[in-house]
């Protein structure tokens, strides 16, 4: 039988004629207290052994939780760093690239104007050699004619 401290208070013992309270319903009781609060302090024990254990498990998942919270943040501190540098990969590459383009474009204008060159200067040599030929053989043609004037 358990007793509640309402009980307790309201508890009468029979008195014994000679010597007060009956010894035995006492002893009865006393024996019903002492079992009732060793299983209350059993049970307490178990409950705070049973809390320990419960607080331990929080505190697992929560040194859990700290840590995958870490590892998302240095992730995401990771990821946005590997982002930053490709941007920076990518501008540099990009630079590169229009750079390289505009040295060939400027080489291939140099190229036009040195070919635009020797082409004017072949057209000045071709008419220089037009003009020397012309008069070579104009020369040549007076030399026959006053060879064949002479003959005559």
């Amino acid at each position: 039988m358990n007793y509640t401290p309402n009980d307790l208070e309201n508890l009468e013992f029979k008195k014994a004629l000679i010597r007060g309270y009956e010894e035995d319903s006492v002893n009865q009781v006393l024996d019903n207290i002492i079992k009732d609060y060793s299983e209350f302090i059993r049970e307490n024990i178990e409950l705070k052994d049973k809390v320990a254990l419960l607080n331990e498990g929080i505190q697992h998942y929560k040194n859990i939780e700290d840590s995958l919270q870490n590892t998302l943040m240095i992730a995401q501190q990771t990821a946005e760093e590997i982002k930053k540098n490709a941007y920076q990969k990518a501008d540099i590459i990009t630079k590169e690239a229009e750079l390289k383009a505009q040295k060939i474009i400027n080489d291939a204008n140099q190229e036009v104007i040195r070919i635009k060159f020797e082409y004017e200067e072949m057209k000045k040599r071709l008419h220089i050699f037009k003009s020397k030929t012309e008069s070579l053989l104009l020369s040549q043609l007076e030399v026959l004619k006053q060879v064949f004037t002479d003959d005559e």
